[in-house]
C-alpha cells in the first residue's frame, strides 16, 4: 500500500472515532442509551456510592459519583408515603466537564424465590421493567464540582416518572445517573442498585399474614479490635492508641452499638442478645480509671469509658448475654498451633470477667466462633472436658449453615459424637447481607471493585428480613447475627432494629430468645462438622502462630521456674495470665486479611514477655574482676526485682583460659538479690572476657548478657600440678644423669690393665 493510501485510510478512521460518540448523542435519548453490557455495583452503601465500575477488560474513566443521603421509605407497607424520596448528591471526579446530567430511579421485576435473593445479593438484579423519564440535575458539572438533588416518584400510576408497584414484593431498584462527558457522548455514568421491601403498596393490596411465623432472635455484636498493651493500677494501663475514645464517645461506633440496643431493648427484649468481647470489657474498663498510650502519652478517653461502661452495666442488667471467647480468639487457629491452653482460656475466662464487671451471668458454656465455623479437629477440642483444668466443655455452639452438614431447615440440631452438642444456626442470607462488602470486594463482570471506605448499609438486609418473615411462612428460626465488629451509622443501625420492631408488632413474627434456643430438644440427632475451604483461607497465618507458638514455649519455661514467696507475695499466675491475655490478642480474628496487624500484635506481646524476662538478670559490676589465686570462684551478682521467687541457671561463654566447674541452679527470692560464686579454673595467668547470662532450668534466657572483666596473675591447680610435675620429672632425670656418669667413671677405673703386667716393646734398631 502506498504513502498516500496509508494517510487517506488513517484520516478516515479518526474522522469516525471521533465523529461516532456525537453523532450517537444527537440521534438517542438518554432513555435509549444509558444501559450499559454489565449491572452496576452492589448498593453495599446507600450513602456514598462508588462510581460505576469499568467495561469488562477496560479500564474506563470515572466522571462521576452518586452519594445518596436518604432513602425513604425504606421499608415500604400500606400506611406508608405514596412516594419514593431519594435525596444526595452528583460529584464530578473526572478530568472534564459532564454536561447534561440526569437522573432516574428504575425498578426491575420483584423477586419471588430465596435463590433470586441470594443471587442478588452477590450480583445486582436487573431492574430494567419500568424505566420512568429522567430528571435533569444539573446543566453542567466542572471537574470538582459536585450538585445537591432531591427525587420523588411515585410508588405506583402512570405518571411517567412513577416505579408502577401495583403488588408487595422485593424489588430491585436501580438509582441511574446519565451525563456528557466533553469529547464523548450521552452515557450512564453512575448508578446505585439496592432491593426495596414492600409488604404493603399505599392504597392497594398489601401481603397476608404468613400461616407461621418466623421465630426472630438478634445477637447483637458488641466487639472491637485488640487494643490493650498491658493492665495497670490506675493510670498505668497502657493502649496501643486511642481510637476507642472517640469509638465510645458520642457518634462513635461502639456508642452507636450501645445505644441501637437500648433503644430497641423495651420492645424487643426477649429476642435481643448481646454478644460481647471480654477484651473489650477489660479494655473499656482499664480506661475508666486512666491510662497511657504507648510511648507515654496520656489517653483522652477516660470519662467516655467510664460513661459507656455504666450505661453498659445498666443495660444489660437482667438480659441476655454472650461472651466471645477472649480477644476474639481464631480457635482453628489456635487449635492447628497446638495451643490447647490458650484455647482453654480463650473460652473459659471470658464469662468470668463479664460476670465479675457487668454482674451477669453470660448463657453457660456457649460458643460463637469466628465466621461461625470449625473444624472437626478444633471442634473435637472444644467439646471434650478435662475436668483437670476445670474446663467443662461446651455444650452448644452457633454456626454458619455452611458449617453444618446432614442438617436441614432452621431449627438447633445435636452434633453426635462422645460429647454431643446443641448447634444453633446463625440466617446466613441476613447476616450476609449486613457484612455487605465491608470486607469481601465483589467482582463485577471480570472487574474487581474496591471495598467501600465508608460504612455498611442495611438495606438489602431490611429487604431479605422482610422476605424472611412476609414470604417465607414456615415458621423458621430467623438469627440475625452483624459482623463481629460492626461498622455502621447509628441511623443504619436504628432502622435495622426499626424494621424488625415492625415485623414483630404487626404479627409477621415473634420474638425468640437465644437461650430458648439453645435449650431446645433438637428433632436431628446425626448432624455433622462441615468446615468450608474458604474459611481456612482466612484463618490467622502460620508466620504469626508459630512466634505464638514460640513466646508460649518461653512463658511455659518462665512460669515453670517461679514458685510463690508467700501469702503476701504474688502468684506466678498473677504474673503470666496477663501476658496468656496478650498472646489470645495477637490470635484474634480480628487480624484476619489484616497480617501487618496480626505481626504488631505479635511483637506487642513479645515486649511484654521480654520485659517480665527482664526483670531477672545479671548486674554489671563495676570494675574488673580479680581473681587471687587459679582456682578462686568468679563473684557474680544476680537480681530478681519480680515479686516471686525464680529458680535460675548461671551460664558462662566458653572462655579460651578458663574452664567452667559445675554449678547448682540457684534460687533467687522475690525481689531479692544474691552475690553467687562461680567455681572456674583459671589454665593461664592473663585477662578474660567471661559473658555471663542467666536462665531458667527450661533454658529461657532471662535479662541481657553481661560482659565481666576477669584478671588473674596466678597459676591454677592444674598449672601448679604440671609444675610439680615437670620439677620431678627434672630431678629424676638430672639424678639419672648422674648416676650414670658415677657408674661409667666407677666401670673406667676397674676393668682397664694394670700397667705392671706388660713388658716394654723392645726398639727394632
Amino acid at each position: 500500500m502506498s504513502l498516500k493510501k496509508l494517510v487517506c485510510t488513517a484520516a478516515v478512521a479518526a474522522f469516525v472515532v471521533i465523529t461516532a460518540p456525537a453523532a450517537a448523542a444527537q440521534q438517542g435519548q438518554p432513555d435509549e442509551v444509558d444501559a450499559l453490557p454489565f449491572m452496576p455495583a452492589p448498593a453495599t452503601q446507600v450513602w456514598a456510592t462508588r462510581s460505576l465500575s469499568a467495561q469488562p477488560g477496560q479500564a474506563q474513566p470515572q466522571f462521576l459519583r452518586l452519594d445518596i443521603d436518604q432513602l425513604t421509605p425504606r421499608f415500604v407497607t400500606s400506611d406508608s408515603p405514596a412516594t419514593v424520596r431519594i435525596t444526595g448528591k452528583i460529584v464530578n471526579i473526572g478530568d472534564r466537564k459532564v454536561s447534561d446530567i440526569v437522573l432516574r430511579l428504575e425498578r426491575g421485576e420483584p423477586l419471588d424465590s430465596e435463590d433470586d435473593l441470594r443471587k442478588a445479593l452477590r450480583e445486582p438484579a436487573a431492574a430494567e421493567a419500568v424505566q420512568p423519564k429522567f430528571t435533569p440535575v444539573a446543566g453542567e458539572l466542572e471537574p470538582g464540582q459536585q450538585k445537591d438533588f432531591t427525587l420523588e416518584v411515585p410508588l405506583r400510576g402512570t405518571e411517567p416518572t412513577s416505579l408502577e408497584v401495583e403488588r408487595p414484593g422485593i424489588y430491585p431498584i436501580l438509582a441511574n445517573v446519565n451525563g456528557r462527558p466533553d469529547y464523548g457522548g450521552q452515557a450512564r455514568l453512575a448508578a446505585l442498585s439496592t432491593l426495596l421491601p414492600v409488604l404493603g403498596v399505599p392504597g392497594g393490596e398489601t401481603r397476608g399474614k404468613p400461616g407461621a411465623s418466623s421465630k426472630l432472635t438478634v445477637l447483637w455484636p458488641i466487639a472491637d479490635r485488640p487494643r490493650l498493651v498491658r493492665l495497670g493500677g490506675e493510670g498505668q494501663s497502657e493502649l496501643i492508641d486511642d481510637e476507642l475514645a472517640a469509638s465510645l464517645s458520642v457518634n462513635g461506633r461502639l456508642y452507636g452499638l450501645l445505644q441501637a440496643y437500648e433503644q430497641a431493648v423495651p420492645q424487643m427484649s426477649t429476642a435481643m442478645c448481646l454478644a460481647i468481647d471480654p477484651d473489650l470489657l477489660r479494655t473499656v474498663q482499664a480506661m475508666s480509671t486512666g491510662y497511657k498510650l504507648r510511648g507515654g502519652t496520656e489517653g483522652k478517653g477516660r470519662i467516655e469509658a467510664k460513661l459507656w461502661l455504666d450505661r453498659l452495666k445498666l443495660a444489660v442488667t437482667g438480659r441476655c448475654v454472650v461472651a466471645l471467647p477472649y480477644a476474639d480468639a481464631d480457635l482453628v487457629a489456635l487449635n492447628r498451633a497446638k495451643l490447647a491452653t490458650m484455647r482453654a482460656l480463650a473460652v473459659t475466662d471470658g464469662p468470668k470477667l463479664i460476670q465479675d464487671v457487668l454482674s451477669v451471668q453470660p448463657l453457660p458454656d456457649l460458643v460463637w466462633p469466628e465466621d461461625g465455623v470449625l473444624d472437626q479437629s478444633t471442634f473435637d477440642e472444644l467439646v471434650t472436658p478435662q475436668p483437670d483444668k476445670g474446663y467443662p466443655g461446651a455444650k452448644s455452639l452457633l454456626l454458619d449453615p455452611t458449617g453444618i452438614a446432614d442438617a436441614p431447615g432452621t431449627a438447633p440440631v445435636v452434633i453426635g459424637g462422645k460429647n454431643p452438642v446443641t448447634a444453633v444456626k446463625i440466617d446466613s442470607m441476613v447476616s450476609d447481607a449486613l457484612q455487605g462488602s465491608e470486607s469481601r470486594p465483589r467482582t463485577l463482570s471480570g472487574v474487581t471493585t474496591p471495598v467501600e471506605s465508608q460504612p455498611v448499609s442495611v438495606q438489602n438486609a431490611l429487604a431479605v428480613l422482610v422476605f424472611r418473615a412476609g414470604w417465607q411462612g414456615d415458621g423458621r428460626n430467623v438469627l440475625v447475627a452483624p459482623p463481629r465488629r460492626w461498622h455502621a451509622p447509628l441511623s443504619e443501625m436504628t432502622e435495622f432494629l426499626t424494621t424488625a420492631q415492625k415485623l414483630l408488632t404487626s404479627g409477621y413474627a415473634t420474638q425468640t430468645g437465644l437461650a430458648e434456643l439453645t435449650g431446645a430438644t433438637p428433632a436431628v440427632t446425626n448432624a455433622k462438622i462441615s468446615y468450608p475451604p474458604e474459611a481456612g483461607a482466612r484463618e490467622i497465618s502460620a508466620i504469626i502462630s508459630d512466634s505464638v507458638t514460640n513466646q508460649s514455649v518461653e512463658l511455659n519455661g518462665l512460669v515453670a521456674a517461679m514458685q510463690q514467696e508467700d501469702s503476701a507475695h504474688a502468684a506466678p499466675a498473677d504474673l503470666a495470665d496477663p501476658l496468656w491475655l496478650g498472646l489470645l490478642r495477637a490470635m484474634s480474628g480480628a487480624w484476619r486479611g489484616n497480617e501487618q496487624g496480626a505481626r504488631s500484635a505479635a511483637e506487642v506481646s513479645q515486649s511484654e514477655l521480654n520485659a517480665l524476662t527482664g526483670m531477672v538478670g545479671v548486674t554489671q559490676p563495676n570494675s574488673p574482676i580479680l581473681l587471687g589465686s587459679g582456682d578462686s570462684p568468679i563473684p557474680v551478682t544476680i537480681t530478681n526485682k519480680l515479686d516471686v521467687r525464680v529458680t535460675v541457671r548461671i551460664n558462662l561463654a566458653d572462655t579460651p583460659g578458663i574452664r567452667k566447674l559445675d554449678l547448682a541452679d540457684q534460687v533467687l527470692p522475690a525481689r531479692g538479690e544474691r552475690v553467687v560464686r562461680v567455681p572456674v579454673e583459671v589454665l593461664r595467668s592473663g585477662r578474660f572476657p567471661v559473658s555471663v547470662r542467666l536462665t531458667t532450668p527450661e533454658g529461657v534466657p532471662l535479662g541481657d548478657t553481661v560482659k565481666l572483666e576477669v584478671s588473674s596473675s596466678a597459676y591454677g591447680t592444674i598449672t601448679v600440678i604440671i609444675t610439680v610435675i615437670a620439677g620431678i620429672a627434672l630431678v629424676l632425670l638430672s639424678g639419672r644423669r648422674i648416676y650414670k656418669r658415677v657408674r661409667a667413671r666407677n666401670g673406667e677405673n676397674g676393668d682397664a690393665p694394670s700397667i705392671e703386667n706388660v713388658t716394654p716393646e723392645k726398639s727394632s734398631a
